[in-house]
């Protein structure tokens, strides 16, 4: 299988051209090539296919191999294949995703995609504005919100220092969502910037999250602790996130990363 690996702030995953290729198996392809000592390495396995209702659509799978509805790194390195391989010449394009068709800026530089803006749509919020929840036998208090898939924001000081990997999987898995959730632990520096740490749900702790950055600076606004525009410090980088609220809408901005191209032989008793 000819794979390309790329990475949107450290949010890694192996990217394969489905216009050229075929994947039979992709939740067991992507807990093979996930894997970092068994395969190549990743958050999980994206596929880049032909798409009916916009320019390519995109299938993103975790690294335990569940499917996942969106990802905001993901896209944005979709954007920039499709666009410096050639497969679409224009820069302002359409993705077809399980969450709905998103529609991404591309930013080019020297002939190549260096950034991507993404229209990622209208936030749902699934919560109370700081709902209370009992993790672990302390209370904590969240709001919910959707960008095609669940996160549960918690603000809080000391997220660097944190004990993620404990935490994390309690939230995850924790009877208040059923389908499980991805989890932001985020710390307000100032109305214009917060740091953020995130568990999702089927990966563990990642260096980025684009869909939970989204989540939270919904969340921030809110709770009224931040504006409608933040950078948002992940341990990857910073995505800088928009929300356009009197046409509510989510505009994430980020870079997109081209690691290297290769060849994986899938054996049978892996895939």
């Amino acid at each position: 299988m000819k794979f390309t690996k790329m990475q949107g702030l450290g949010n890694d995953y192996v990217y394969v051209n489905c216009f050229e290729e075929t994947v039979e198996h992709p939740e067991e392809t992507a807990r093979f090539v996930s894997s970092r000592n068994f395969g190549i390495g990743s958050d999980g396995l994206i596929l880049i296919k032909p798409s009916e209702k916009a320019d390519c659509q995109m299938d993103m799978y975790n690294l335990d191999g569940s499917q996942g509805t969106m990802c905001g790194n993901g896209i944005r390195c979709v954007g920039k294949y499709v666009y410096d391989h050639g497969i679409v010449d224009k820069t302002e394009i359409d993705v077809e995703t399980l969450a709905g068709i998103r529609h991404l800026s591309l930013h080019v530089r020297d002939g190549k995609v260096e950034t991507v803006t993404v229209d990622m749509g209208r936030p749902e919020q699934t919560s109370e504005i700081g709902e209370a929840i009992t993790v672990l036998g302390k209370e904590y208090a969240f709001t919910g919100v959707s960008m095609g898939n669940p996160h549960a924001v918690v603000f809080m000081d000391g997220v660097k220092e944190m004990d993620l990997k404990e935490i994390g999987p309690a939230f995850e898995s924790h009877e208040r969502f059923p389908g499980r959730t991805n989890t932001e632990f985020v710390q307000v520096v100032d109305e214009g910037h917060v740091i953020m740490r995130v568990w999702e749900r089927g990966s563990g702790e990642t260096l980025a999250c684009g869909t939970g950055a989204c989540a939270v600076a919904v969340a921030c606004a809110l709770n009224g602790k931040t504006g409608s525009q933040v950078d948002v410090e992940l341990l990857g980088g910073v995505l800088n996130i928009r929300w356009d609220r009197e046409n509510d809408r989510v505009y994430m901005t980020g870079p997109a990363v081209e690691v290297y191209h290769g060849e994986i032989g899938l054996k049978e008793n892996n895939v």
